[in-house]
């Protein structure tokens, strides 16, 4: 379940508020038992994993949607017209004999009041709630893009940290069977005792190395298990680097950009400082009330009725009125500013992000290509010279370790040639 960015108003909002929770109890669901489903017995992929995550929902998504329901249902409330007001009292009672009918002007007296607020302040409220739930709306599909970003960042971390795992263990293998040839060479005097003790060197760093790259594992699944739960240790990977969904090209994205959920966020901020800036300037405007009250009379005197009207008079303005439209116009010049340095933000990392991406595929081209290919002929030329008594030990070694660090470079490449476009679409969007 996607929560997406809408501009619901009103008896919208109201009619569909309901209607979105149920359907996303439904959809979660749904989603959840697919995806359970299509792990049963089977490897995670990489989109698997986002789609398990996005239907267990994350607590911060769902506090975001209760946060947004709440705001539009007090846009209902925070709309309406106060409460009338109902005042009963005794009038002109006479306290030397508490008789009703002594006196003409004794009444029992029944009045209602109802206030009417100044201007369009009520509107304007409703309005600021409105746009207030907007920031909470986008907050939701911010939290929901960030939930998919991390999910594959941690993913292809743990897919990395198991290529490395392999790539150490065929380097361990091969360490091991050359520690094996030295042994037997030096137990016929053909070897010396300083390339064994080389060698078992270079296997205790090697198995170090695996302990640790056992470690890097475990702990980048924890993170997975904080998104999709307890699969994450128990469902082996897939084997496979998956192809992410493509994004659009750089420009198509620096136009889109302003629709980002962050934005979107900005956006609503300054949304309500123009609706705080409506209700200041309402604040000029007289706010009055009616009041309606009826005078009962004993002795069969007629009864009176009244009516009367209120009205507020902003006469003094200087210190509260202006003041406060002030503060009210400060504030949203503040959010203006605050969107434009996000806009700001947004582009230099989207621009970054970008470059990253395609320098990462020039390079791992590069690995393919080129240095892989050339650091295994280097240990292959190392292992045949040293076989053939022309290169020293350390030198073939060398030529190992070369090899191996070769490998996992190009293995970080990809990798980081997947992170770089998973943030892309984590900026860009894209349609699930």
């Amino acid at each position: 379940m996607i929560y997406r960015i809408d501009n619901c108003r009103g008896s919208e909002c109201r009619s569909s508020s309901a209607y979105r929770g149920a359907a996303a109890v439904i959809a979660m669901s749904v989603c959840l038992a697919q995806a359970t489903g299509a792990l049963a017995g089977d490897d995670l992929s990489l989109a698997e994993a986002v789609t398990l995550a996005i239907a267990i929902g994350d607590p911060t998504v769902t506090r975001f949607v209760e946060a947004t329901n709440a705001l539009e249902e007090l846009a209902i409330a925070d709309s309406q017209l106060p409460d009338p007001q109902l005042s009963l009292g005794l009038i002109n009672w006479p306290t030397n004999s508490f008789d009703f009918e002594q006196e003409p002007m004794t009444q029992v007296k029944v009045g209602v009041r109802q206030q009417f607020p100044r201007g369009g302040t009520l509107e304007a409220t409703r309005l600021r709630r409105l746009s207030e739930s907007a920031v909470q709306r986008a907050a939701a599909a911010l939290q929901e893009r960030r939930i998919i970003r991390d999910t594959r960042a941690a993913w292809l971390e743990i897919y990395y940290w198991q290529r490395a795992r392999g790539s150490v263990r065929e380097s361990r293998e091969a360490v091991r069977e050359l520690v094996g040839v030295i042994e037997r060479s030096f137990a016929t005097g053909l070897q010396n005792n300083q390339d064994l003790l080389r060698a078992e060197l270079e296997l205790s760093l090697l198995d170090d190395r695996a302990l640790d790259i056992e470690r890097q594992i475990e702990r980048r699944k924890s993170d997975l298990a904080r998104f999709i739960g307890p699969v994450a240790n128990t469902t082996p990977l897939s084997a496979d680097l998956p192809a992410l969904p493509p994004f659009p090209s750089l420009t198509q994205m620096l136009e889109s950009i302003v629709r980002h959920p962050a934005l979107m966020m900005e956006q609503a901020r300054i949304d309500i400082g123009a609706r705080n800036v409506d209700i200041a300037k309402a604040q000029y405007r007289p706010g009055f009330s009616v009041d309606l009250s009826y005078g009962v009379r004993g002795a069969d005197r007629a009864d009176f009725g009244s009516v009367m009207l209120l009205v507020d008079i902003p006469l003094f303005t200087g210190q509260r009125q202006d003041r406060r439209l002030k503060a009210a116009q400060h504030n949203r010049v503040s959010a203006e500013m605050d969107r434009a340095a996000r806009l700001l933000e947004f582009k230099q990392a989207l621009e970054k992000t970008h470059a990253d991406w395609s320098r990462s595929n020039e390079r791992v081209a590069l690995y393919e290509r080129v240095v892989l290919q050339r650091s295994a002929s280097n240990a292959a030329a190392a292992l045949a010279g040293y076989q053939n008594r022309v290169t020293d030990f350390a030198e073939l070694i060398r030529s190992r370790l070369v090899h191996l660090d070769t490998e996992l470079k190009r293995h970080r490449l990809e990798i980081d040639r997947a992170l770089a476009h998973s943030r892309l679409l984590f900026i860009a969007g894209e349609d699930r």
